[in-house]
């Protein structure tokens, strides 16, 4: 058992995206270690201390964000430079006081644009797992009009990790970046990294039961599940199913975001009403109803960061098709999964007809993938898996002498 210092500006198990990330990492490693958790605490939301019996807590009240600009809040994080300089003064402290910490590990933000508080303080610092920074391939440039201006904030990453010495100054002292995906190496190829391992950022519990598909009737189901904006490539699968009108193939997409009504648009007037079903948002406890009801997931992200949604839908014995790029391609295998080459829309939503058609047309194939999209998900995704590779991370970094005492 280590004495692990965890470092999140974000920790919330009633939330989504990266405070539900962030929790997912504090109670686990609390069963493994003993853990000190620095994070925000949020106005209204349930305290950290409340949420996490096995973990010891330092809270500081979240400063207000700015009004209601959600996506905004969450790409530049405002409130991140008050928690960097508090949590430093707090482990400089500590330090001071005596107190000892085998390992430091930030796991949020999961974005390559944050400075660790604890870089270049003595102890052995872990970081990640980080993604992101993924450009637009040049043939879509042109498509982005439906995300709002501050996503394109994201494009000032690359030269940041070239000339920020705060950046620099954390990924270069870090005794070990996790990268949620194999293109993070390339993306910190700037900065001397010691140690890179691949990781994704969060796993499943349990797997659910194998599903196999054999001897079905009916037309084969696809599903998407994200939410609805252009690089996640919604509209590449509308554009496909135009072209697999001979075959009885149904599409349900699971999801809302600003590009809604543009594939609301596009459904119509290509006259797919009949055969494309827009969901709209669901809870989380809804999602594996629609992935047991699959027969295929189709997900041609061609900027996703990470692979989670991939590993989810392989959890339910789904054949994918993807684009090979990013998260997705890194998550999957040739046996689970028919990759994708990015170029041009057009030639994307032909890709994606072509896969699905192969899929649609030999059930015995999708039997076959969908097997392999179990077991690579049960290698790959469990968290006692990633549990056991952090400890022998941890154990490496302890043992190589740089523990503070």
């Amino acid at each position: 058992m280590a004495k692990l210092l965890l470092v999140a500006p974000t920790c919330n198990g009633e939330d989504v995206g990266e405070a539900w990330v962030a929790f997912q990492w504090a109670r686990r490693l609390g069963e493994r270690h003993d853990v000190t958790l620095l994070t925000y605490h949020k106005k209204g939301a349930t305290p950290a201390a409340q949420q996490l019996s096995n973990v010891k807590i330092v809270e500081w009240s979240e400063p207000p964000v700015l009004g209601r600009a959600e996506r905004l809040n969450s790409i530049l994080k405002p409130g991140y430079i008050p928690f960097y300089y508090r949590a430093r003064r707090w482990i400089r402290q500590a330090l001071t006081d005596g107190m000892r910490f085998d390992i430091v590990h930030q796991p949020v933000p999961v974005a390559m644009r944050y400075p660790s508080p604890a870089a270049n303080l003595g102890l052995p610092l872990v970081i990640g797992p980080v993604g992101g920074g993924l450009n637009t391939p040049p043939g879509f440039v042109g498509e982005d009009g439906s995300s709002p201006w501050y996503t394109r904030l994201r494009n000032l990453d690359r030269h940041r990790l070239r000339w920020d010495p705060l950046l620099r100054g954390t990924y270069g002292s870090a005794d070990c970046v996790l990268g949620i995906a194999r293109y993070v190496e390339e993306q910190l190829s700037a900065v001397p990294v010691r140690r890179f391992e691949v990781m994704s950022e969060t796993g499943i519990d349990v797997m659910p039961p194998p599903i196999v598909k054999s001897g079905q009737s009916g037309p084969v189901r696809l599903l998407y599940a994200g939410r609805l904006i252009r690089t996640k490539g919604a509209r590449d699968i509308i554009n496909a199913m135009a072209l697999l009108r001979d075959l009885p193939v149904e599409l349900a997409i699971v999801g809302d975001g600003p590009d809604r009504g543009a594939c609301e648009a596009l459904i119509a007037s290509l006259g797919l009403s009949e055969r494309v079903s827009l969901l709209g948002w669901r809870p989380k406890d809804e999602l594996p109803g629609f992935y047991r009801q699959a027969d295929v997931f189709v997900f041609p992200s061609y900027r996703e960061p990470g692979g989670n949604v991939a590993l989810e839908a392989m959890s339910f014995s789904l054949p994918l098709v993807v684009v090979d790029r990013g998260g997705p391609g890194s998550a999957t295998s040739d046996l689970c999964a028919i990759k994708l080459g990015i170029s041009t829309p057009d030639a994307l939503a032909v890709d994606i007809a072509d896969a699905v058609r192969r899929l649609v047309v030999s059930p015995a194939l999708r039997v076959r993938m969908g097997a392999a999209s179990y077991a690579h998900a049960t290698q790959t995704a469990l968290w006692s898996s990633k549990l056991d590779r952090m400890d022998s991370i941890y154990a490496d970094l302890m043992n190589n002498g740089r523990v503070r005492s």
